[in-house]
């Protein structure tokens, strides 16, 4: 099945194809000019609970925990992850210095306890340079592939690599990071793909609604808003 935004894709190639077209006289009007593309899609939200992470990271090999364990600590991507160097790591400062990501900007990782761990498993020595991978041996397929198979023998369905990154989202929102500090850490540019999350901090959206009741000052009209003023008022409604 193809997604909305594939069709959307495909849909402004052809629109700027046609465009040419009428800008060089071979048709008089671009007829998909007019051509709505398909309403995108909320985006996928899957995640994984702590005992899920458990048992996942258990079952990966020595070569895939590191992988894993940076994925869903710092919602890094796949590809940022392998092609990190020594010298994009700052451990002295708890932090990675991403020169360019997918969205075109260098971004600033930090890490907390965990992702430290698993970059100091790495092996480093004397010889090791600045410039030199720590995943130099790894291939993006490897871990897919590997990853899927992981999942599938443990018994986590409908779970890919990328979706470690929207468990780190979900988590960070659960523990009541607001939407602006997770586009921010996952360097998201539009709040748009950072909004999926947004439902999954109830207690925190309960709380803003319940400050409401200083906004309008209705603690000062209680007599009005009480239970009991109301139930007089639905029951003398009723009765006439």
């Amino acid at each position: 099945m193809i997604s909305p935004a594939t069709v959307t894709k495909e849909l402004n190639v052809l629109k700027h194809l046609l465009g040419l077209t009428v800008e060089w006289e071979i048709i008089p009007i671009n007829p998909a000019q007019n051509v709505k593309p398909p309403k995108p899609s909320a985006g996928r939200v899957r995640y994984l609970q702590p005992t899920e992470l458990k048992v996942l990271l258990e079952a990966c090999p020595l070569w895939l925990q590191p992988i894993v364990a940076l994925a869903v600590c710092t919602g890094m991507r796949r590809g940022e992850i392998l092609g990190l160097r020594w010298l994009d790591i700052d451990l002295n400062n708890n932090r990675i210095l991403l020169p360019q990501t997918k969205n075109g900007d260098g971004r600033i990782v930090y890490l907390n306890q965990a992702a430290q761990s698993a970059l100091m498993s790495l092996p480093y020595n004397d010889e090791t340079s600045s410039t030199d991978k720590p995943f130099a041996n790894i291939t993006l397929d490897q871990v897919s592939v590997s990853f899927h198979r992981i999942c599938a023998r443990v018994g986590i369905a409908d779970f890919r690599f990328h979706d470690l990154r929207h468990t780190a989202a979900s988590w960070l929102r659960m523990s009541g990071a607001d939407i602006h500090t997770v586009a921010l850490l996952l360097g998201h540019k539009d709040l748009r793909m950072a909004a999926r999350y947004q439902h999954l901090s109830p207690a925190f959206l309960a709380e803003a609604v319940s400050r409401l009741d200083g906004v309008f000052g209705f603690e000062r009209y209680q007599y009005v808003t009480s239970p009991k003023a109301i139930t007089s008022r639905l029951a003398l409604s009723a009765s006439k």
